[in-house]
């Protein structure tokens, strides 16, 4: 039985991640945390009564506690490293969905889990389909080198471009490498009007209500283009891949950075 304890329980995607937790076999949810404090329980909170389950606002004292195996982390940036810190000290294994952190931070983590001998996975996004999506532009730079990328989330989300995006790009760099696209002389009469610039390519990031999560990635080349564009039109479409990261870090000894890394590891 894989015990979990859930930060940012209360947020939307800690919401669905304590109900996916606890309605897995082999799992049990054995903590909550928020920074908010509630009456009640967080069953009655996400409608399964069963769950008696306080929410904790102390993450080292919810830690010596309940001694889980796994800490799933949906928080914010300037909270989740905190926490990472904390799930590695006492041994659990972080699984952080929260985006934000600079590669300086995350090369940080990977050190400190190897370090302690720990496994643990820092992904910018849990959708399988997401990841696909990734592998494929990855695939199709080698044929497209032009590329922008759109992605489009939720006006709650605080930082720009999202994880996904900034992970896609990373990935496609690694096959083109840095390149000029466009016009050498081209201006923004707006500035920003051409978007975030990462070695070459362009990454446009929208924020409004009513998006959850997505992505476009826009090749053009000689008289076509090609688009690769995942949608995930709720927070369920991250439920199955954060459900194998809990199950799989468990068998490994290393911080992983993105799920391909479990996905694909064969």
């Amino acid at each position: 039985m894989i015990k979990v304890v859930v930060s940012g329980a209360l947020g939307k995607m800690g919401q669905e991640a304590c109900k996916s937790v606890a309605n897995t076999d082999g799992m049990q949810l054995v903590g909550a945390l928020d920074n908010h404090e509630i009456d009640g329980t967080l069953g009655a909170i996400i409608g399964q009564p069963e769950l008696n389950i306080v929410i904790s606002t102390n993450l080292e004292k919810l830690l010596t506690e309940v001694k889980p195996d796994v800490l799933i982390d949906f928080t914010r940036p300037g909270v989740v490293q905190g926490n990472i810190e904390l799930a590695l000290k006492y041994g659990v294994r972080p699984v952080v969905g929260t985006t934000g952190m600079s590669t300086t931070e995350i090369e940080k983590f990977i050190a400190l889990a190897a370090e302690k001998n720990i496994g643990g996975l820092i992904a910018p996004n849990f959708a399988i389909g997401a990841i696909l999506m990734m592998k494929f532009a990855a695939e199709a730079a080698k044929y497209f080198p032009h590329v922008e990328i759109i992605e489009l989330h939720h006006d709650q989300k605080m930082d720009a471009p999202s994880g996904t995006a900034l992970k896609t790009a990373e990935a496609i760099a690694e096959v083109r490498g840095s390149m000029c696209q466009g016009m050498p002389s081209e201006f923004e009469k707006i500035e920003g009007s051409r978007g975030g610039n990462f070695e070459g390519m362009r990454i446009h990031s929208v924020r409004l209500p009513g998006f959850v999560a997505h992505q476009e990635v826009i090749f053009g080349g000689t008289g076509q283009t090609l688009s690769i564009r995942h949608d995930s039109i709720s927070r369920e479409s991250f439920m199955p891949g954060l459900i194998m990261a809990v199950q799989k870090v468990m068998n490994i000894k290393q911080m992983a950075y993105g799920l391909e890394n479990l996905i694909f590891e064969n």
